[in-house]
Protein backbone atom coordinates (compact mmCIF):
# COMPACT_ATOMS: atom_id res chain seq x y z
CA UNK A 1 0.00 0.00 0.00
CA UNK A 2 1.18 3.50 -0.73
CA UNK A 3 1.28 6.16 1.94
CA UNK A 4 0.52 9.81 1.35
CA UNK A 5 3.67 11.80 2.15
CA UNK A 6 1.56 14.49 3.82
CA UNK A 7 0.49 11.99 6.48
CA UNK A 8 2.28 10.59 9.51
CA UNK A 9 0.63 7.40 10.75
CA UNK A 10 0.51 6.09 14.31
CA UNK A 11 -0.87 2.80 15.58
CA UNK A 12 -1.45 2.97 19.32
CA UNK A 13 -3.16 0.61 21.72
CA UNK A 14 -5.79 2.02 24.06
CA UNK A 15 -3.51 2.71 27.02
CA UNK A 16 -1.60 5.47 25.22
CA UNK A 17 -4.51 6.77 23.13
CA UNK A 18 -5.65 9.66 25.35
CA UNK A 19 -2.09 10.95 25.77
CA UNK A 20 -1.51 10.58 22.04
CA UNK A 21 -4.51 12.74 21.18
CA UNK A 22 -3.46 15.40 23.69
CA UNK A 23 -0.03 15.53 22.08
CA UNK A 24 -1.24 15.27 18.49
CA UNK A 25 -1.06 19.02 17.67
CA UNK A 26 2.56 19.12 18.81
CA UNK A 27 3.40 16.03 16.75
CA UNK A 28 1.85 17.65 13.69
CA UNK A 29 4.00 20.75 14.22
CA UNK A 30 7.07 18.56 14.68
CA UNK A 31 6.47 16.50 11.53
CA UNK A 32 4.82 19.15 9.37
CA UNK A 33 2.29 16.46 8.47
CA UNK A 34 -1.25 15.47 9.35
CA UNK A 35 -1.14 12.74 11.99
CA UNK A 36 -3.43 9.81 11.29
CA UNK A 37 -4.31 7.45 14.16
CA UNK A 38 -4.72 4.16 12.34
CA UNK A 39 -6.19 2.01 15.11
CA UNK A 40 -6.49 1.81 18.88
CA UNK A 41 -7.02 -1.92 19.35
CA UNK A 42 -4.77 -4.90 20.03
CA UNK A 43 -7.18 -7.83 20.29
CA UNK A 44 -7.98 -9.92 17.26
CA UNK A 45 -9.85 -9.44 14.00
CA UNK A 46 -9.22 -7.57 10.78
CA UNK A 47 -8.91 -4.10 12.36
CA UNK A 48 -6.59 -5.10 15.20
CA UNK A 49 -3.01 -3.86 15.27
CA UNK A 50 -1.48 -7.35 14.70
CA UNK A 51 -3.69 -7.90 11.65
CA UNK A 52 -2.92 -4.47 10.22
CA UNK A 53 0.82 -5.01 10.66
CA UNK A 54 0.60 -8.47 9.12
CA UNK A 55 -0.92 -6.79 6.04
CA UNK A 56 1.88 -4.19 6.11
CA UNK A 57 -0.59 -1.32 6.26
CA UNK A 58 1.06 2.10 6.04
CA UNK A 59 2.38 3.15 9.46
CA UNK A 60 5.32 5.08 10.86
CA UNK A 61 5.32 4.26 14.59
CA UNK A 62 3.57 1.70 16.76
CA UNK A 63 2.83 2.14 20.49
CA UNK A 64 1.79 -0.96 22.44
CA UNK A 65 2.64 -2.91 25.59
CA UNK A 66 6.38 -3.55 25.85
CA UNK A 67 6.06 -7.33 25.57
CA UNK A 68 3.79 -7.02 22.52
CA UNK A 69 6.27 -4.69 20.81
CA UNK A 70 8.97 -7.30 21.38
CA UNK A 71 6.77 -9.78 19.51
CA UNK A 72 6.39 -7.31 16.66
CA UNK A 73 10.19 -6.92 16.52
CA UNK A 74 10.57 -10.70 16.28
CA UNK A 75 7.93 -10.80 13.54
CA UNK A 76 9.89 -8.24 11.52
CA UNK A 77 7.29 -5.48 11.85
CA UNK A 78 9.38 -3.12 14.03
CA UNK A 79 13.00 -1.98 13.70
CA UNK A 80 14.74 -3.64 16.65
CA UNK A 81 16.93 -0.74 17.79
CA UNK A 82 14.05 1.77 17.56
CA UNK A 83 12.19 0.51 20.64
CA UNK A 84 11.75 3.14 23.38
CA UNK A 85 9.82 2.74 26.63
CA UNK A 86 7.41 5.65 27.09
CA UNK A 87 5.14 5.12 30.07
CA UNK A 88 3.60 2.68 32.52
CA UNK A 89 0.05 2.16 33.71
CA UNK A 90 -1.71 0.14 36.37
CA UNK A 91 -5.04 -1.64 36.05
CA UNK A 92 -8.20 -0.12 37.45
CA UNK A 93 -11.90 -0.78 37.79
CA UNK A 94 -14.93 1.47 37.52
CA UNK A 95 -18.72 1.37 37.84
CA UNK A 96 -21.55 3.20 36.13
CA UNK A 97 -22.02 6.79 37.20
CA UNK A 98 -24.43 6.93 40.14
CA UNK A 99 -23.51 3.48 41.47
CA UNK A 100 -21.75 3.10 44.84
CA UNK A 101 -17.97 2.87 44.86
CA UNK A 102 -16.58 -0.67 44.65
CA UNK A 103 -14.37 -1.83 47.53
CA UNK A 104 -10.86 -2.07 46.12
CA UNK A 105 -9.14 -1.22 49.40
CA UNK A 106 -7.67 -4.71 49.74
CA UNK A 107 -7.44 -8.01 47.92
CA UNK A 108 -10.31 -9.32 50.04
CA UNK A 109 -12.43 -6.29 49.20
CA UNK A 110 -11.67 -6.77 45.50
CA UNK A 111 -12.59 -10.44 45.75
CA UNK A 112 -16.00 -9.61 47.21
CA UNK A 113 -16.54 -6.86 44.63
CA UNK A 114 -15.88 -9.30 41.81
CA UNK A 115 -18.10 -11.97 43.33
CA UNK A 116 -21.00 -9.52 43.71
CA UNK A 117 -20.77 -8.23 40.15
CA UNK A 118 -23.33 -9.57 37.69
CA UNK A 119 -21.19 -8.88 34.62
CA UNK A 120 -17.50 -7.93 34.44
CA UNK A 121 -16.28 -6.25 31.25
CA UNK A 122 -12.64 -6.86 30.31
CA UNK A 123 -10.48 -6.07 27.29
CA UNK A 124 -8.38 -8.19 24.95
CA UNK A 125 -5.24 -6.33 26.03
CA UNK A 126 -2.82 -6.84 28.93
CA UNK A 127 -5.36 -5.95 31.62
CA UNK A 128 -7.89 -8.50 30.37
CA UNK A 129 -5.31 -11.25 30.11
CA UNK A 130 -4.18 -10.55 33.65
CA UNK A 131 -7.74 -10.49 35.01
CA UNK A 132 -8.83 -13.77 33.45
CA UNK A 133 -5.62 -15.82 33.58
CA UNK A 134 -3.93 -14.60 36.76
CA UNK A 135 -6.05 -12.45 39.09
CA UNK A 136 -9.18 -14.62 39.27
CA UNK A 137 -7.00 -17.65 39.95
CA UNK A 138 -4.94 -15.84 42.59
CA UNK A 139 -8.15 -14.85 44.38
CA UNK A 140 -9.61 -18.34 43.98
CA UNK A 141 -12.74 -17.13 42.17
CA UNK A 142 -12.16 -18.24 38.58
CA UNK A 143 -15.09 -20.67 38.56
CA UNK A 144 -17.49 -17.98 39.76
CA UNK A 145 -16.15 -15.07 37.73
CA UNK A 146 -15.02 -16.40 34.36
CA UNK A 147 -18.57 -17.34 33.25
CA UNK A 148 -19.88 -13.83 33.98
CA UNK A 149 -16.94 -11.99 32.42
CA UNK A 150 -17.44 -10.43 28.99
CA UNK A 151 -14.64 -9.80 26.50
CA UNK A 152 -14.94 -6.36 24.87
CA UNK A 153 -13.27 -6.19 21.47
CA UNK A 154 -13.23 -4.06 18.37
CA UNK A 155 -11.42 -1.19 20.06
CA UNK A 156 -14.34 -0.42 22.38
CA UNK A 157 -13.47 0.46 25.97
CA UNK A 158 -14.90 -1.57 28.84
CA UNK A 159 -16.00 1.69 30.46
CA UNK A 160 -18.30 2.46 27.54
CA UNK A 161 -20.05 -0.89 28.05
CA UNK A 162 -20.56 -0.14 31.75
CA UNK A 163 -21.69 3.43 31.05
CA UNK A 164 -24.60 2.20 28.93
CA UNK A 165 -25.55 -0.47 31.48
CA UNK A 166 -24.46 -3.61 29.62
CA UNK A 167 -22.03 -4.57 32.40
CA UNK A 168 -21.66 -3.37 35.96
CA UNK A 169 -17.88 -3.51 36.47
CA UNK A 170 -15.23 -2.33 34.00
CA UNK A 171 -11.64 -3.57 34.18
CA UNK A 172 -8.93 -1.93 32.05
CA UNK A 173 -5.76 0.12 32.21
CA UNK A 174 -6.42 3.28 34.25
CA UNK A 175 -5.43 5.43 31.26
CA UNK A 176 -8.17 3.74 29.21
CA UNK A 177 -10.86 4.32 31.86
CA UNK A 178 -10.19 8.00 32.66
CA UNK A 179 -11.44 9.44 29.32
CA UNK A 180 -14.76 7.54 29.40
CA UNK A 181 -17.90 9.51 30.21
CA UNK A 182 -20.67 7.91 32.24
CA UNK A 183 -18.51 5.92 34.65
CA UNK A 184 -17.34 6.76 38.17
CA UNK A 185 -15.11 5.65 41.05
CA UNK A 186 -12.19 4.77 38.78
CA UNK A 187 -9.93 2.98 41.24
CA UNK A 188 -6.61 1.14 40.87
CA UNK A 189 -6.37 -2.48 41.95
CA UNK A 190 -4.95 -3.03 45.45
CA UNK A 191 -1.16 -2.91 45.48
CA UNK A 192 -0.81 -6.55 46.50
CA UNK A 193 -2.52 -7.72 43.31
CA UNK A 194 -1.74 -4.81 40.97
CA UNK A 195 0.03 -5.35 37.66
CA UNK A 196 1.96 -2.48 36.10
CA UNK A 197 2.44 -2.61 32.34
CA UNK A 198 5.03 -0.68 30.35
CA UNK A 199 4.10 0.80 26.98
CA UNK A 200 6.74 1.28 24.30
CA UNK A 201 7.05 2.77 20.84
CA UNK A 202 8.94 1.56 17.80
CA UNK A 203 9.45 2.42 14.14
CA UNK A 204 7.77 0.23 11.53
CA UNK A 205 10.23 -1.52 9.24
CA UNK A 206 8.41 -0.10 6.20
CA UNK A 207 8.20 3.45 7.57
CA UNK A 208 8.82 6.00 4.81
CA UNK A 209 10.89 8.37 6.99
CA UNK A 210 12.60 6.55 9.86
CA UNK A 211 14.51 9.65 10.98
CA UNK A 212 11.32 11.63 11.48
CA UNK A 213 9.65 8.66 13.18
CA UNK A 214 12.50 8.45 15.69
CA UNK A 215 12.16 12.19 16.34
CA UNK A 216 8.49 11.71 17.21
CA UNK A 217 9.31 8.87 19.60
CA UNK A 218 12.00 11.03 21.22
CA UNK A 219 9.38 13.77 21.66
CA UNK A 220 7.02 11.32 23.37
CA UNK A 221 9.84 10.38 25.74
CA UNK A 222 10.80 14.00 26.43
CA UNK A 223 9.82 16.37 29.23
CA UNK A 224 7.25 18.27 27.16
CA UNK A 225 5.12 15.12 26.78
CA UNK A 226 5.13 14.11 30.45
CA UNK A 227 2.26 16.33 31.57
CA UNK A 228 -0.10 14.85 28.97
CA UNK A 229 0.80 11.37 30.16
CA UNK A 230 0.15 12.17 33.83
CA UNK A 231 -3.14 13.89 32.99
CA UNK A 232 -4.35 10.76 31.21
CA UNK A 233 -3.44 8.24 33.90
CA UNK A 234 0.02 7.22 32.73
CA UNK A 235 3.31 7.34 34.61
CA UNK A 236 6.15 8.59 32.37
CA UNK A 237 8.89 5.98 32.12
CA UNK A 238 12.13 7.23 33.67
CA UNK A 239 14.40 4.24 33.19
CA UNK A 240 16.52 3.35 30.19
Amino acid sequence: MSQCLSEFRVMTSGAFTAAHFKLLPQVERLTGQQVITVTTSIGTGEISIPSRLARHEPVDIVIVADSVLDQFVQAGFIVEDSKVRLASSGIGMAVREGEPAPDLSSAQGLKQTLLKAQCIAYSASESGKYLTTVLFQRLGIEHECLPKSRLIGGGERTGDVVARGDADLACQQLSELYPVKGIAHITPLPLEVQKISIFSAGVATWCTDAVKAREVIAFFRGESARQAMVQTGLEPYRGQ
